[in-house]
């Protein structure tokens, strides 16, 4: 008789919950890991969702390794690069 393989399910595994503070100016904030947001936010991009509109003045706060990558991707992104 073969031997059964149980495996031990423990839940789901553990992530970390999005910090909400506020900023200098008193409003509500949430520090968020960018590999969670980033999906959504190109899926709302390339479907054009038009609820992107109302947050095109919002600050965001990246770190500047990433600030730096992203005005070099720009850079050799152009149409003339």
């Amino acid at each position: 008789m073969p031997h059964s393989h149980l495996k031990l399910y423990c839940g789901p595994a553990e992530t970390h919950a999005p910090t909400l503070s506020k900023n200098e100016s008193g409003q509500n904030c949430v520090t968020v890991a960018a590999g969670e947001i980033l999906p959504l936010l190109a899926d709302a991009v390339n479907s054009r969702r038009t609820w992107l509109s109302d947050f095109e003045d919002d600050e965001i706060t990246i770190s500047s390794d990433l600030y730096e990558v992203l005005l070099a991707y720009q850079y050799f992104n152009r149409p003339s690069a």
